[in-house]
């Protein structure tokens, strides 16, 4: 799909407010998630393409996909998929604009992340990371960029030493496995 980045702005600044004035930021942020990640699978990427395609049918079984996902989800979850986010998904449609769900989600997450004044960190490590490094990665992080550390850590022996940290748009990338790859780049050339 392409770049949507200002097509994206105005609907994820809507949502943004309709959002944050209810205080469902969470459960706007999980269906928005979810309906980009359908929208991105390479079944649902032709069908939005196809020419003379029924994107308000397209929209309806998103907004029906989401509803039995988040079903566990707080009740709102559902409520979101069931009207408010069908309403949202059918409004895309009409536009033309279902493809621009994943630059939608994305830019309704920074505004998310400024509005509760956190940031998301990924830490990948090679290895398991103990709870007492993770303590004070996230304490480095929250007075680097004076705000709350969000962290999810993940291990890949793939990184075969080291480790990727991803702090929100900025990646720090220690691994042996970039590393080597940097290595035999520079032998080729």
């Amino acid at each position: 799909m392409s770049d949507h980045g200002t097509t994206a702005r105005p609907y994820a600044q809507a949502v943004f407010e309709l959002a944050s004035s209810a205080g469902h930021l969470r459960e706007w942020s999980a269906f928005l998630q979810l309906a980009a990640e359908i929208v991105l699978a390479p079944d649902v990427v032709s069908m939005v393409r196809r020419p003379g395609a029924d994107t308000a049918a397209l929209a309806l079984a998103i907004a029906d996909i989401c509803r039995e996902r988040l079903g566990g989800a707080p009740p709102l979850a559902g409520d979101l998929a069931g009207s408010q986010g069908a309403n949202f998904l059918h409004l895309l449609a009409a536009n033309g604009r279902l493809d621009a769900l994943p630059d939608i989600a994305a830019r309704f997450e920074v505004l998310r992340t400024q509005a509760e004044n956190t940031v998301d960190v990924t830490l990948t490590s090679a290895s398991p990371v103990s709870d007492a490094q993770q303590a004070r990665l996230v304490d480095a992080i929250s007075r680097r960029f004076a705000r709350q550390v969000r962290l999810t850590v993940s291990v890949d022996p793939g990184l075969i030493g080291g480790a990727r940290l991803q702090v929100g748009d900025h990646i720090i990338d220690g691994s042996v496995r970039t590393g080597l790859d940097k290595l035999a780049t520079a032998l080729r050339a």
